[in-house]
């Protein structure tokens, strides 16, 4: 056998057995007539010793061979260890070692396989087989499987039951650009990797599986960032014969036992917002609600002076910072320029120092009195030693603004600590929202979400005032799930698809399948999706999810360590009836 023990289970209990351990050489310390390993595999670090006097010669030539990242094995006695190290669980033994097998050499690795490495990002994911042997990675990974159990636990306890289905599938015009895939054997037809399972999910509901879940893949060729990848996994759940309060108790319940079961966190009844709510508050549908700095909308206490930048706009809204009269004036003409980035886009800031002594500093005092800005202050929640600052402009935008102002000082001043978890529902959101491109409604959610009770007949008149049943689950500011309760009606269902602009005979050719299934009896059904990277990425005390991927892509959505996407060959091609044609 390659070993007896892992390399992190040894202790003074084990002194004087003769062990065999296998693993990867992490250090080493050569003095001649001495030589130190430490031995390494996914279990822990366990310190070996040939000694001239102790170890036959022929393992001491072998050692003397031995470097970084060779994979050896060893069998020896386990001894006390002088110079003990109670930073890890086997400090208090070594092994002297008494048989040296190399199992196989490496090359120096391009990067320290340390905790703290010397690795930039780019150079450690062209060779993630390396980074992954390092013990953050590695925890990482550990981590994410820890929380998929928990998950899987959960729900087969509350009678789910995890379906797989199908990767290649039709693809549909509504959300994401998808990624293709052609057929050979059609040629000229292509099949699309699922942006997630839904209409399947909803078939299953019809089948009388009654409750379905899986953990599954999805894809989506859009832009990247920190959180996002083109290939993603979801909790993707579906419930038969429920409304929405089912679903909210349900998954409710599945996250307070991810917080418990994983942080030992304890939380109590969710609150919920509405979707108008959370845009006033916050100035965003997922806001962070760890700490304060809630929106005061000031219309009414700054635009009855000559100031014309309040007076033109259609809002004007602060935030009370806590604390921030500590700023200085550089510190205030930073924000400032950071909130006229392009990224974020405003005009400009306005400011009032709310003074210890209850008198207050502003950047418009010309304009304005101590009485006004004593409004502001009551307006926005501001105590004395408090910064406040106002933007104004078109509501949507100038909410956004503010919004990333918000969560920027929060990051400033240490308020999103991520060992505090904050979730919440949003409800009610919009079941349609304007796009000025197609000039047309489209879905917020997807097409098959059902508007609210007793609102269908609104489409008609209003289709902008209609509320989806629809709900995310926000956590940290992050939404982690979302879902809603399902149309399950043909006649419905077609004319959502009506509303939305689909032709009767564009409806039938990318969702017949469904509207067919619908007239067999389909039950009131909902679900809800969670994406898995961002919610063990935040469990785990992070928001980038890159590091709990296995093997993630870069921005550009390219796997730099096995170089894909590649150049397929010409009979490939030629195969597949295809023709690649670059635009200038």
């Amino acid at each position: 056998m390659y070993r007896t023990h892992s390399n992190g289970e040894l202790t003074k209990i084990n002194i004087n057995e003769t062990v065999t351990l296998s693993g990867w050489v992490q250090k080493l310390r050569n003095k001649g007539f001495m030589i130190w390993v430490d031995l390494r595999d996914r279990y822990g670090i366990t310190q070996l010793i040939f000694d001239e006097e102790r170890t036959p010669k022929e393992v001491m030539e072998v050692a003397s061979k031995l470097g970084r990242e060779f994979v050896i094995q060893v069998t020896g006695t386990v001894i006390e260890r002088e110079s003990k190290n109670p930073n890890i669980p086997t400090g208090d033994i070594e092994i002297l070692v008494s048989k040296l097998t190399i199992l196989n050499n490496s090359l120096t690795p391009p990067f320290t396989i340390e905790d703290e490495t010397d690795g930039g990002e780019d150079l450690r994911m062209k060779y993630r087989y390396l980074d992954i042997r390092r013990k953050p990675v590695r925890e990482n990974l550990i981590f994410r499987h820890k929380v998929t159990m928990a998950v899987r636990n959960y729900l087969s306890a509350k009678n789910f039951v995890e379906v797989e289905t199908p990767y290649l599938i039709k693809s549909t015009p509504e959300g994401a650009r998808d990624f293709v895939v052609p057929s050979r054997m059609n040629a000229g037809q292509f099949y699309a990797l699922p942006q997630s399972p839904q209409t399947f999910k909803q078939l299953l509901m019809v089948g009388g599986m009654d409750k379905y879940f899986q953990i599954v893949k999805c894809f989506r060729d859009e832009d990247l960032r920190a959180d996002r990848q083109p290939e993603f996994t979801q909790i993707d759940c579906e419930m038969a014969f429920v409304e929405q309060e089912d679903i909210l108790n349900t998954f409710e319940g599945l996250t307070r036992h991810l917080l418990k079961e994983i942080n030992g966190v304890n939380i109590g009844d969710f609150p919920r917002m509405t979707y108008d709510e959370a845009m006033k508050r916050y100035g965003n549908d997922k806001p962070d609600i760890r700490f304060g700095m809630d929106f005061g909308e000031l219309n009414a206490v700054s635009q009855h002076k000559d100031f014309n930048v309040f007076n033109s706009a259609e809002l004007v809204v602060g935030i009370a910072v806590p604390g921030g009269n500590s700023f200085t004036r550089k510190e205030i003409d930073n924000l400032i320029d950071w909130v006229k980035r392009p990224q974020i886009g405003a005009l400009g800031m306005v400011y009032c120092r709310y003074n210890e002594d209850g008198t207050f500093k502003s950047s418009v005092d010309k304009f304005y009195t101590e009485e006004d800005l004593a409004k502001w202050a009551e307006t926005t929640g501001a105590k004395p030693g408090d910064l406040i600052c106002v933007l104004s402009g078109e509501t949507n935008k100038v909410r956004t603004q503010l919004s990333a102002l918000r969560m920027h000082l929060a990051e400033q001043l240490g308020l999103r600590k991520h060992t505090e978890f904050a979730p919440l529902w949003v409800v009610d959101f919009p079941l349609l929202e304007w796009d000025e491109d197609t000039n047309r409604y489209h879905a917020m959610h997807h097409p098959f979400t059902s508007p609210k009770p007793g609102q269908m007949e609104l489409l008609k008149t209003n289709p902008g005032d209609v509320k989806a049943n629809a709900y995310d689950l926000v956590l940290n500011g992050n939404e982690i799930g979302g879902g809603s309760i399902r149309i399950h009606d043909k006649g419905i269902q077609s004319k959502m698809f009506d509303y939305l602009g689909f032709t009767p005979e564009e409806a039938k050719a990318q969702f017949g399948f469904l509207m067919d299934a619908f007239q067999y009896g389909a039950p009131p059904h909902g679900g809800i999706a969670f994406g898995l990277d961002r919610l063990v990425a935040i469990l785990g005390g992070q928001e980038t999810i890159r590091d709990f991927i296995a093997f993630p892509k870069n921005n550009a959505g390219r796997d730099v360590m096995i170089d894909a996407p590649a150049v397929i060959d010409k009979d490939q091609l030629d195969e597949l009836n295809l023709k690649v044609v670059l635009k200038p």
